[in-house]
Order: C-alpha cells, then structure tokens, then sequence
C-alpha cells in the first residue's frame, strides 16, 4: 500500500488490517490512483529535467553562436575600417600623384614655352645691340654735321637746318634716345635671364635622371620665378655656405625650394625677413629657409607632413605642397627637420646625402 494513503487510515481509520472487507476492495482502487500518480509525476519530473536539459544545452548554444556572431561582426567591423584607411590612403596617393603629374606637366609647359620665347628673345637682344651701335654711329655723324653748320653760307639752307633741329629738339632726342636704349637692353636682358631661370627651374631635359647639380643655382633661379610672391612681402638674405654639387633630381629639388619659399612668404602677414642658408656636414649638405612669420602651432608640427592638411583659409591651399616636398626629399635619402616658434618664425631645413647610395641593382634609386 501507498505509504501515504497508509497514513491517512491509520490516522482516520485505524489499523489498515481491521478495516472491514467492504472497504478494501475501494482502499486497493485508491492505492493503484496514488501508484498511477506517482509515476505520471515520476514521468512529467524526467520529461521536465530533460526539457529543462534540453533547454539549458539550446541557450548554451545560442550564446556561443551569438559570441561568435559578435566576434565575426567586430572582426569584419575592423576590417571594413581597415579597408575606409586604405581607401583613405590610396585616394590621397592619388591625388598625390595627380598633383605630381599636374606639377611634372607644368614643368614640360614652362620648359617647352621657355625654350620657345628663348629664340625670339635671342633675335631682340642681339639686334639691340646691333641698333645701339647704329645709334651711336648715327649721333656721330649728327656731331659732324654741326660742326660742319658754321661752314654753311647759304643763309636759306641755315635758317631750315636751324628750324629742323629746333622743332626735332635734337638734344633733348639724343639723351632721351640713349635713355631708351638702355631700358630696352635692361628690359631684355631680364626677359632673358627669366627664361633661362625658368629653364633651370624646370630642368624638363633631365627630370627623369639623376645628376649632380649646384643646389645655389637651383635656389637663386627658384628665388627668381617665386619672386612675385615674396618681393612684396620679405626680404631675403642669403647666407649661402661651401656646397659641393649634389647628385639630385634638380627639378625635384626645385619644387622642395619653391614650396618651402611660398609658405614662407605666406607665413609673414605684414612685412619680413626670408633667409636661405645652406652648408656642409660630413657627407651631408643642408638646405634651410627660416622666416620671421607667425610660426606653426605646436599641435599642428606632427601633421604639417600629412596629405591635404593645411592651416591656410579655404582656396589659399591645397595641403599637399609639404606632403609632396616630404616625399621628394625620401626619395632622396633625406629628411626635413622643423623648428617653430608661435609669433616668431619657422625654420625648415633639408638634409641631402652629397652621394646616393646604390640600390641593389647597381643603379642610383
């Protein structure tokens, strides 16, 4: 008997034997009821540990596949930033290179028009000089032929000699003549020296190949074609040491100068002081252009180098000048040192080795 339902008659019944027959045959019904229940609980209790099982081993499950998830999402999410900074890197290298080939074209232009005005420029000067000396044989003969005007005695001829001259104003003529012929030769030969700084500038017949070139040259003839860009704005002093010729990119180099010089300019607000210097250490040469403008904040030094950074007003610049001069000069096996001072001036300086050093296949890089 079902020791619960034993209980229960015993407190209510008495002893489960002495119970009349009657009620035995209903006791036994009510026992297998307390049997059949045990094992449906016995049964829901097992179905309900495994499904409780069950359960446990699906969240156990679903939390590893949403940590998987997770770790897949977080890994993509930093590949997909990893690939936004390549994008990034390779647009700025694009339009590095495009400005590289903007600057390398403008070069060939200015080359190719300078070789152009150089000729007709060659014609002019040389025949300048050819009519100062016709000009001063004809003065010549003009001084003979008033000495020879008190030999005159036709009084008719005289007095029309007299009138010409008067109405000429031969003297004011012969100075103002002189006078025009030097400002033409003047005007001309800075024409002419333009053109030719302009050659030097573009070095467009040896842009591709390494030589060894006068850095000073480089420097006075990129002076020169910037020269509208600081004569209003600086003086500049030269304070040039011993150089020996560098083997270079010149017009590579040349567009190093000319950047550094119009930032330079840029940099002074009112009215300043541009100095070049230059010198030798070791198997070194340096290059340094310092002006006295407001300086570079020093926030802003760790990123002067980077691709389209600049500080200047929107349309002054395009932030690739000192990206693209920091590349040319490490491909040269340079550096660029800054100092910067707020309110007083910045110095850049471009260090040179005197030699390249041989790349692997024999041949300068």
């Amino acid at each position: 008997m079902h020791r619960l339902l034993a209980r229960q008659i015993k407190r209510h019944l008495g002893d489960p034997a002495e119970l009349p027959a009657a009620l035995a045959t209903f006791i036994a019904a009510v026992d297998d009821a307390y049997d059949n229940a045990d094992a449906d609980r016995l049964l829901i209790e097992r179905s309900l540990d495994l499904m409780s099982k069950e359960l446990t081993e699906a969240n156990d499950g679903l939390r590893k596949e949403l940590a998987e998830h997770r770790r897949i999402e977080q890994v993509l999410q930093k590949k997909q930033e990893e690939q936004h900074i390549l994008i990034r890197k390779l647009e700025d290298v694009h339009s590095q290179l495009l400005q590289s080939e903007k600057m390398a074209s403008i070069g060939q232009l200015a080359a190719g028009v300078a070789h152009e005005i150089n000729n007709p420029i060659g014609y002019v000067y040389s025949n300048l000089g050819t009519l100062e000396k016709y000009v001063q044989d004809t003065f010549g003969m003009l001084e003979l032929y008033e000495q020879a005007e008190g030999a005159l005695t036709d009084p008719a001829v005289l007095a029309r000699l007299q009138t010409a001259k008067h109405k000429l104003d031969l003297a004011f003529l012969k100075t103002d003549l002189r006078a025009l012929m030097d400002e033409s030769k003047d005007g001309i030969t800075r024409v002419k020296n333009i053109v030719q700084n302009l050659k030097d500038f573009s070095h467009a017949d040896s842009a591709d190949e390494w030589r060894y070139a006068d850095l000073h040259r480089g420097l006075d003839s990129t002076l020169s074609i910037v020269n509208n860009e600081i004569k209003y704005k600086a003086e500049v002093v030269k304070q040039y040491g011993e150089l020996p010729q560098v083997e270079c990119l010149a017009s590579q180099l040349n567009q190093v100068f000319m950047n550094l010089l119009v930032n330079a300019a840029h940099a002074i607000e009112e009215h300043g002081t541009i100095t070049l210097r230059t010198g030798r250490e070791g198997d070194e040469v340096w290059v340094e252009i310092a002006d006295t403008g407001h300086g570079i904040a020093p926030e802003h030094l760790q990123k002067i180098f980077d691709p389209f950074f600049t500080t200047k007003p929107v349309g002054k610049g395009t932030g690739l000048g000192l990206s693209l001069s920091y590349g040319i000069v490490q491909e040269h096996h340079g550096r660029i040192e800054v100092q910067s001072e707020a309110s007083k001036g910045t110095a850049f300086r471009v260090w040179l080795p005197i030699v390249q050093p041989p790349a692997t296949n024999g041949q300068v890089p």
